[in-house]
């Protein structure tokens, strides 16, 4: 199965020259602002340039001044600007790589450079596609043309080509869809009147939604068309809650659901708005890494947020099952949780000596010695493994 397997990033932040090898699952740890965000936020950044929302995606995070490297270590006179160089890989052939090079002008940015390529074997890489200021060319597959053409249709240099040019062949044209399909979960909104506590509009829905708008909808949609899925989530609230007994979804009008909690213990169910932070995360956890339908690569940030120590376990197995059938990066400040991680699931985040972030996979530390006498995160909390929690 493809998958992105490195990022390189320049100039973004603390990432001012970061090399980040990336696997199916890629939990990542590190202290409060060592970049472990920064990295969701490329990756989010890199998903919204393939999706024609590259300006919008910029303005939403202040625009690309505000995020521009902005480390003492750098030198005056060192050109200003970001770069990205993500690679897929492909089977038995060599991966895509596509690059992304982005400059400020003004108050704006503009496009320096972008390339799709892949190494062939021959003296060039192929070029699906290049662009330097707005100069664009791209592989057109159609027979009649077979070669490298410009674009013919109202081309706007504020978005890539990436997002612009017609289908490709088929890896390109999957690097594409892959990248714009990633997907940025934040820490689930449990507050008094969030959507998932509400009762919900009944639909056909493959996913809980970023804020559990889609939760119920989700659950009931999976009850009724997946019922093995639906089970293995009901078997995993049993697992991290030895009293839970069922969901349920009553109506509470037309074309709109409600969801209970049963437990053995109780007489009566417990409706949404009555569980607590932790049960709902859990729930919303459980039903998003049991989901179909889940994009090409997901990120969560902060998935431990008040969960029970005990559901972590829990937590690891999830997400390892789930990342089978999408990419995985996570973000986490959870020491209990990388002890139930191997160190080959654990990308470490340190802050080097001129504030750059350096990335590192746990597994490639000298941890053998260690891990003998003690747990993954009591070796984390001693710092042998990148900065401590």
């Amino acid at each position: 199965m493809s998958y992105f397997e490195s990022l390189k990033v320049q100039g973004f932040r603390r990432l001012n020259d970061s090399d980040i090898a990336l696997k199916r699952l890629n939990v990542v740890i590190g202290a409060n602002g060592c970049g472990k965000t920064s990295l969701l936020d490329v990756f989010s950044l890199l998903a919204d340039s393939a999706s024609g929302r590259l300006a919008s995606s910029l303005s939403e995070m202040s625009g690309i001044d505000a995020n521009l490297t902005n480390l003492v270590a750098t030198k005056e006179d060192r050109k200003r600007s970001m770069r990205f160089t993500l690679a897929m890989a492909i089977a038995d052939r060599k991966p895509l790589v596509y690059d992304l090079d982005l400059e400020p002008i003004g108050v704006g940015y503009q496009i320096i450079e972008e390339t799709l390529e892949q190494d062939q074997g021959k003296s060039h890489p192929f070029k699906h596609l290049e662009s330097r200021l707005g100069r664009v060319r791209y592989f057109d597959p159609t027979p009649e043309k077979r070669g490298l053409v410009k674009p013919t249709w109202d081309y706007d240099e504020k978005e890539t080509a990436l997002s612009q040019v017609p289908k490709m062949y088929r890896e390109p044209e999957d690097f594409r869809k892959r990248l714009a399909s990633s997907t940025h979960y934040h820490v689930l909104d449990v507050g008094s009147r969030a959507p998932v506590r509400l009762p919900q509009q009944m639909k056909d829905a493959k996913l809980p939604g970023h804020d559990g708008e889609d939760l119920v909808s989700c659950l009931y949609t999976l009850r009724e068309t997946d019922r093995d899925r639906f089970d293995a989530i009901e078997a995993t609230l049993e697992a991290g809650f030895p009293g839970f007994e069922r969901l349920n979804f009553p109506p509470v009008a037309t074309g709109t659901l409600s969801l209970t909690w049963k437990e053995k213990t109780s007489r009566t169910p417990f409706a949404a708005h009555q569980l607590s932070e932790g049960t709902l995360r859990f729930l919303w956890l459980a039903t998003l890494l049991h989901s179909p339908e889940l994009p090409a690569v997901t990120m969560i940030d902060e998935p431990e947020v008040s969960l029970h120590p005990e559901l972590l376990s829990l937590l690891a197995d999830l997400l390892r099952e789930a990342s089978r059938r999408t990419q995985l990066i996570v973000a986490t400040h959870a020491d209990r949780l990388v002890r139930f991680l191997e160190p080959s699931e654990v990308l470490t985040v340190n802050v080097g000596e001129d504030g750059e972030a350096q990335f590192e996979w746990a597994d490639e530390l000298d941890l053998t010695s260690w891990l003998e006498d003690y747990t993954p995160d009591e070796v984390w909390r001693m710092g042998r493994m990148g900065a401590k929690p």
